[in-house]
């Protein structure tokens, strides 16, 4: 799945959570990712960047993302 596709599905999935709050939690599962943690995947992770593979892992619903909150209106 392309990286644009993914990302749409995790903010469909997460409709209080806008898409620099995925940024963010990219960027961290990502710095999880390169100091050693193991993918939750199960695939080859060998040619995978590591900031693909932690919004392959968000996507699939591996990963839950705390923390965003519906904003008051």
């Amino acid at each position: 799945m392309k990286v644009e596709e993914l990302t749409a599905k995790v903010l469909a999935q997460n409709p209080n959570m806008d898409r620099y709050q995925l940024a963010i939690a990219v960027a961290k599962r990502c710095d999880e990712l390169e100091n050693g943690a193991t993918s939750k995947l199960n695939v080859n992770t060998s040619h995978i960047k590591s900031a693909d593979l932690a919004l392959m892992e968000i996507a699939e619903g591996l990963i839950v993302v705390k923390g965003f909150t519906k904003k008051a209106e």
